[in-house]
C-alpha cells in the first residue's frame, strides 16, 4: 500500500518512541501510518501446546493494539492508522514492506522480534536494503535546531540533500549543510591499504571542497529558494566531525554510501557511526530508493 510511513513495533519502550515519531512523520507528510509486529511462530504441534500458541498470538495482538493506541494518542489528528501482526523475521518483513512505504522508522533498541539485534544490525541492514529512506530514532528525538545534511559528490549524498530540503520545508526550519575534508588526497588509501601522500596545495583542496558543497546544494536551492542554508566546510575525520555536528541538529541526513569526503566509507563506517553515536535522529537515504519523502 503506497502513501504511508512504516514502523516496526515489538513492545519495547524504544519501539513505542519510534511509533510516536512515525505518527508525527506521517501527519507532517500527509500520509497514513502502518504499524507492523513481525513474529516467527514456534512449531507447536505437540499435544497440549495449543494454549501456549494462543497466548503467544494474544501477546502479539496486544503489542500491535498498544502501539496503535500509542500512535493515536500521540497524533490525535492522524486518522489513517493501521496495525498488523505479520508472520516472519522482522528485518525481512520490514524490508519487503518498505517497497510500498515512503519512510521506515525504527527505534534504537528493541525486544521481542528485535532481541539480540543491536542498532547497527537493524538500521544498517534496512538502510542498505530498504526501498525507501530509513529514519532511526535516537539521541534527542524532540531536538530543536536545523536539519543537518552530510554532503559529498556521490549519488546517495545528492539524494540525501534532496531529502534534507524536504525535511526543512516540512518543519519550517533551515538547513545545515556539512562537507568534511582533510589534507589527504581524494584518492584515499591505495589498493595496498596505505594512505596516499599528503596534498601539498591545501588552498586548492579547500576550494574544491567548497565547490563540491556548492554543486551539491544547487538543485535544492533552486527548488527551495526560501529555505535558509548554513554552509560549513569542516576539516577533520568524517565520523567524529559529523557526530559532533549532530549535537546541534534536530535531525541529520546522510547518504548510505559516499565518495569524496566519504571515499571508501560504506554503510558500516560513517552511517553506522552516526546510527550508534549521533545525538539526534538519523535519516539514511539511498540514491536508488524510489521514494525520498
Amino acid at each position: 500500500m503506497a502513501g504511508h510511513v512504516l514502523v516496526g513495533a515489538d513492545g519495547s519502550e524504544s519501539s513505542l518512541e519510534a511509533v510516536s515519531v512515525a505518527a508525527r512523520e506521517a501527519r507532517e507528510r500527509g500520509l497514513g501510518l502502518r504499524i507492523v509486529h513481525a513474529f516467527v511462530w514456534p512449531h507447536m504441534r505437540a499435544a497440549g501446546l495449543a494454549a501456549a500458541a494462543q497466548a503467544l498470538r494474544e501477546q502479539a495482538d496486544t503489542v500491535v493494539t498498544t502501539a496503535v493506541e500509542h500512535a493515536r494518542a500521540a497524533e490525535p489528528d492522524l486518522a489513517d492508522v493501521e496495525g498488523e501482526v505479520v508472520t516472519g523475521e522482522a528485518l525481512t518483513v520490514l524490508t519487503a514492506r518498505s517497497k510500498e512505504a515512503d519512510l521506515v522508522v525504527v527505534g534504537s533498541r528493541g525486544l521481542g522480534a528485535f532481541t539480540g539485534l543491536l542498532i547497527g544490525s537493524v538500521a544498517v541492514y534496512l538502510a542498505a536494503h530498504a526501498e525507501c529512506p530509513v529514519l532511526v530514532v535516537r539521541g534527542r528525538a524532540d531536538a530543536d535546531g536545523l536539519i543537518a545534511v552530510a554532503v559529498d559528490s556521490s549519488g546517495d549524498a545528492r539524494a540525501a540533500v534532496e531529502a534534507a530540503f524536504g525535511e526543512a520545508e516540512r518543519r519550517g526550519t533551515g538547513l545545515l549543510a556539512l562537507h568534511v575534508w582533510n589534507t589527504w588526497s581524494a584518492e584515499g588509501p591505495d589498493h595496498h591499504g596505505a594512505l596516499s601522500p599528503l596534498v601539498s596545495n591545501i588552498s586548492e583542496l579547500r576550494k574544491q571542497a567548497g565547490q563540491t558543497l556548492t554543486d551539491a546544494l544547487a538543485p535544492g536551492l533552486a527548488a527551495h529558494p526560501h529555505i535558509s542554508v548554513e554552509r560549513r566546510l569542516l576539516e577533520g575525520r568524517v565520523r567524529p566531525v559529523l557526530i559532533e555536528a549532530s549535537k546541534e541538529a534536530r535531525m541529520i541526513v546522510v547518504g548510505a554510501r559516499g565518495r569524496g569526503g566519504f571515499k571508501g566509507l560504506i554503510m558500516g563506517s560513517v552511517s553506522q557511526a552516526l546510527l550508534h553515536h549521533a545525538d539526534c535522529p538519523v535519516l539514511v537515504v539511498r540514491g536508488g530508493a524510489e521514494h525520498h519523502g
